[in-house]
């Protein structure tokens, strides 16, 4: 199935719509928000089995897989923001100085305006519908855009969205990189961009030349510390889980190992076991297990293979655009493997030798992590303070002791990255946050006109002492 290019014309006439559909002030309204969040839960569970269905063809994604990272994902979202968006859009009153009496400050929450949300193809419904949650929330409208690598997964979100909202509300576009650039070259209020941090750059530029804010959800290699205090077999279990999850294609996935070298071999007996117990003795006949995106994702995660010594796996099959989860242990630290995000089951390792080196574990860890760009995630694991430490130490967009991807399951915590790995968060109020502007208003009495702040600043001494 290939997606078609929306034309131009069209996209004109959404943004033109929905422009005019914002400033009739039909989104402010609160109980018009909470009825959209409800059509939206509606529309989910309408549309679950098409988008499921969607997902196995495109990625041969299990529909538990796509429940549990997709669809539930998403769900909560929307149970959450009916929840709470009455009182998150509440004017609330803020302490007023002495010096603006007889003044009353307030915040008011108030929507950006018109919203484009662009998504990638390996979590094609939570990272493109979640945020329309925050916009919906916030009172934005909303163009969705999604992505042609998943043109079944693409077409259900484009079907479903016509299904269950007019067009100058929310609509989705489809189309290539020629679509992306017609877009960014309109007029939006807010640009909400998971993607990468090369096609962020394009973002952020066409975003400058309207002082447009951006969200930016990107991602780049997050390091998994391995020190050998660790849970070497739970380690393993945890490890071969996230980085088997959607077959690597994730964007907090696990991208590099850094070992201790005395639990090296260990760990890699730890993690064939494991990935056996999670997929079966024969992982290409697990149907949980996803395949590459495209061919071109199967060319480039296999290349990675040759970049250092495999210590366990290496089966791909191009048919299929399988790969089987590898690990591969590296000593030359400026080859592609180690420079770019690998985006697939491949694994490199690091072994880590403290006594060779003269310094501590930790030190050599920090140190590493600190000389490459900022993750989005970062894993540690063995004993917590010691985690801890480290990530006193190091900077990342979020990161989990003793575990892999589960903080994007809490909604009650942002998720966003710093850096290279992005700006700006969402999940829960922060998703309201990210599509609202929080408007700062003083309501001054008239019954009284102090004369102290007028020229020519009588009493001055005084009003110095109580400035």
């Amino acid at each position: 199935m290939n997606i078609e290019n929306t034309d131009i014309d069209v996209i004109d006439r959404i943004v033109d719509r929905q422009r005019t559909y914002f400033r009739s002030g039909a989104t402010l309204d609160v109980r018009f928000r909470k009825q959209m969040l409800e059509r939206f839960a509606s529309a989910l569970d309408k549309w679950e089995k098409p988008l499921c269905d969607a997902l196995w063809i495109d990625l041969h994604k299990s529909c538990e897989e796509a429940y549990l990272t997709e669809i539930s994902i998403v769900r909560g979202e929307i149970r959450n923001h009916i929840r709470h968006v009455r009182g998150w859009s509440r004017r609330k009153k803020a302490h007023s100085p002495i010096k603006l009496f007889p003044s009353r400050s307030y915040i008011v929450k108030e929507p950006l305006g018109c919203s484009l949300i662009v998504s990638p193809w390996n979590y094609p419904v939570q990272l493109l519908l979640n945020p329309l949650v925050g916009a919906i929330s916030a009172g934005c409208t909303a163009v969705l855009k999604p992505s042609p690598y998943v043109p079944n997964v693409s077409k259900v979100i484009e079907d479903m969205i016509a299904d269950t909202f007019d067009e100058g509300y929310i609509a989705v576009v489809q189309g290539n990189r020629d679509v992306n650039k017609a877009l960014l070259e309109r007029r939006w209020d807010i640009i909400f961009f998971t993607g990468s941090p090369a096609l962020a750059r394009n973002v952020m530029a066409a975003a400058a030349r309207n002082l447009t804010p951006v969200v930016l959800e990107l991602g780049g290699k997050s390091p998994c510390i391995i020190d050998k205090s660790s849970d070497i077999r739970l380690a393993a279990r945890r490890i071969a889980w996230g980085k088997t999850l959607n077959s690597g294609q994730t964007c907090i996935a696990p991208d590099y190992i850094l070992i201790h070298k005395d639990v090296k071999e260990a760990f890699v007996k730890a993690f064939a076991e494991q990935v056996k117990e999670l997929h079966g003795a024969d992982i290409s006949t697990d149907r949980h297990y996803v395949r590459m995106v495209n061919q071109k994702a199967f060319e480039r995660v296999t290349g990675y293979m040759k970049d250092g010594r495999i210590l366990y796996g290496g089966a791909s099959e191009a048919s299929s655009r399988f790969i089987e989860p590898t690990l591969v242990e590296v000593s030359d630290t400026t080859l592609p493997i180690m420079n770019e995000e690998i985006f697939g089951p491949v694994f490199p390792v690091i072994v880590i030798d403290p006594a060779a080196k003269g310094q501590t574990f930790g030190d050599i860890v920090t140190e590493f992590v600190n000389s490459r760009e900022k993750p989005l995630a970062f894993y540690y694991f063995g004993k917590e303070s010691d985690g801890w430490e480290i990530i006193r130490r190091t900077s990342s967009g979020g990161g989990c002791i003793n575990d892999v991807i589960m903080h994007i399951a809490n909604e009650n915590v942002p998720f966003g990255g710093v850096g290279n790995s992005g700006m700006g968060r969402y999940h829960s109020k922060d998703s309201f946050e990210a599509f609202s502007h929080t408007r700062s208003i003083i309501a001054t009495g008239t019954w009284i006109d102090l004369p102290f702040r007028y020229m020519p600043y009588k009493l001055f001494n005084l009003v110095k002492k109580i400035l």
